[in-house]
């Protein structure tokens, strides 16, 4: 928490071009009607950078070699991108979310993750009416992506990132792409594409529709469904919401298999397992998939009827007919419990696609570490804050980020450098969403500084920010690493100055020796506490060992006595 002092003073006061060499077997590619998942590799994108690729930032982009069309992107979409050419990361993912595979991209920010996504959905969805207006069929089956995101916000930006994909002639949007979040309703016209946030997907699908045939057909025609921020949709108070989105998408699945697989005569009835009892309400999903799969009739109940333990063995043997894309900037896999633990558990076929800088030091961008007191830190925050940066290295004026842990503590810095003659915008959770959207469009259209809390350091996509500063230090690392990532993207430089002091000195630690060495900052990740208070428990184990082994060392001694 930032306290405001007489004299402009605040107190920090915290709780006790690579080429790119894809290693992926071509038995991880599957068609959608074999039954099984055959292997899924993981994907690297591994770096083979020379000294001029550094001194160049060439970081960012793919080999020359690699096209739009060498990746299989239609000709018809290729021309409606903003860029010529594909990044690392989208090089990587393209070809196995092509395939149909269920894909994890794990990379760090600014890579290039969201048109990792959007572009093979996009090309699917062209593909798609592509082939029905050939066949002339008069009542093409409707497909839908569904893109999940964690906040209204996140929806928003995704939604205006797709719309910018437009037909090279008339400049209208290639596909139809619509938010249902917020005040936003359910659009009148089909989209091909739907953005919105678990919450209000949820509710669209049991308050909205109460007689409950919308939800089945919403169900039935999503083929794609992709976790934007996959790390916090699959922890804390969102992990409920995605794990039921799951069990009904995956359920949704086993009935098409199951009633396309039945023998002839013998069909099941799509209407009756689609009832009350079945893909509508999933609070108990294993006993639905039970009854669901035994069928309408006393000789199919016969047929089917086994140990219930023999069925939870087979009935993962279904054909797919959706696919699943997750994607995050940090994605801890270090225990059952963290999001990577979760999708190795609930996807153990899926393909992974990393990134160069997992989790690491982004060679684009300089780091600066001040060590701060109570009398020291308004001079260093304002120094940092006057820091002129080379703005023709980043195309356009001056950004500059100022990070704070609490909404307390961002209406004070904006206190501090406003009398300081310095105007800024302020952005944090307690803002109306008027006021944040305004707030931020003005910074991404002129430029200047932005005090803010981590509501601002998850997904934003904001052009050319040249500096980060952190007023006070991030709590864990996986949030240090969200902050950084507001700069330094798409290929340009940035700066970061990182401001902390005694009480977060151990964690900035872990953080710059993991930068020395070229190591990832994973063992500093904690999500669920912070890291001083792991560093806490982890003293007390040794302190108590320590206490033992002196015990027992006196045992001994009065022994020997």
């Amino acid at each position: 928490m930032i306290l405001l002092q007489p004299i402009l003073s605040f107190s920090m006061i915290t709780r006790s071009s690579p080429k790119l060499l894809v290693l992926f077997s071509s038995a991880s590619r599957f068609h959608r009607h074999h039954h099984h998942r055959p292997y899924a590799g993981t994907i690297r994108a591994v770096s083979t950078t020379t000294k001029a690729d550094d001194d160049d930032y060439n970081t960012f982009f793919a080999d020359q070699s690699v096209s739009w069309s060498s990746l299989g992107i239609s000709d018809k979409l290729s021309p409606a991108l903003s860029f010529t050419h594909p990044s690392l990361i989208q090089a990587a993912s393209i070809p196995p979310i092509l395939a149909g595979n269920d894909v994890v991209v794990a990379a760090e920010t600014g890579s290039g993750k969201t048109h990792a996504y959007l572009i093979p959905l996009f090309h699917n969805h062209l593909l798609s009416t592509h082939s029905t207006a050939i066949s002339d069929d008069e009542s093409p089956p409707h497909h839908i992506s569904l893109v999940l995101c964690p906040n209204v916000m996140l929806c928003e930006q995704v939604v205006r990132m797709a719309n910018s994909i437009c037909n090279d002639g008339d400049g209208q949007p290639l596909l139809r792409v619509a938010a249902v979040c917020g005040r936003q309703g359910w659009p009148v016209n089909k989209p091909n594409v739907v953005v919105s946030t678990p919450a209000a997907l949820l509710n669209y699908l049991h308050a909205i529709d109460p007689e409950r045939r919308r939800r089945a057909q919403f169900i039935r025609d999503v083929k794609h469904v992709v976790f934007d921020e996959a790390d916090m949709l699959l922890c804390g108070s969102f992990q409920n919401q995605v794990i039921r989105l799951i069990n009904m998408f995956r359920f949704d699945e086993k009935v098409l298999s199951r009633a396309k697989n039945s023998p002839p005569g013998n069909k099941l009835l799509l209407d009756d397992m689609e009832s009350e009892s079945g893909i509508l309400d999933l609070e108990n999903s294993e006993e639905i998939e039970d009854e669901a799969d035994i069928g309408n009739s006393v000789e199919q109940s016969e047929a089917v009827i086994m140990k219930k333990r023999d069925w939870r063995r087979t009935r993962e043997i279904y054909e797919r007919s959706k696919q699943y894309i997750f994607i995050a900037a940090t994605l801890p896999e270090n225990g059952k419990r963290t999001a990577g633990g979760e999708l190795r558990r609930l996807f153990p076929d899926a393909t992974w696609v990393s990134g160069l800088y997992l989790h690491r030091h982004n060679p684009r961008l300089e780091q600066k570490w001040v060590e701060v007191t109570v009398d020291t830190q308004v001079d260093v925050l304002i120094d940092a804050v006057n820091h002129k940066f080379d703005t023709s290295l980043t195309s356009g004026c001056s950004r500059t980020m100022v990070f704070a842990n609490t909404v307390e503590a961002v209406e004070a810095i904006a206190k501090v450098l406003q009398r300081a003659g310095i105007e800024c915008y302020c952005y944090h959770s307690e803002s109306s969403l008027e006021d944040r959207t305004r707030n931020l469009i003005d910074f991404q259209e002129k430029g200047g500084i932005f005090v803010c809390t981590d509501a601002a350091a998850r997904g934003t996509d904001i052009p050319n920010v040249s500096h980060v500063i952190q007023a006070e230090f991030a709590t864990s690392a996986v949030d240090f690493l969200h902050r950084v990532g507001r700069t330094a993207r798409a290929g340009q430089p940035g700066l970061v100055t990182s401001m902390y002091n005694e009480s977060n000195h151990d964690l900035v630690a872990a953080v710059r020796q993991a930068g020395k060495v070229c190591e990832p900052v994973e063992k500093a990740f904690s999500r669920k506490r912070s890291f001083r208070k792991k560093l806490k428990k982890r003293g007390r184990e040794v302190g108590n060992t320590n206490a033992g082994a002196r015990r027992e060392t006196l045992c001994a001694q009065e022994q020997a006595a």
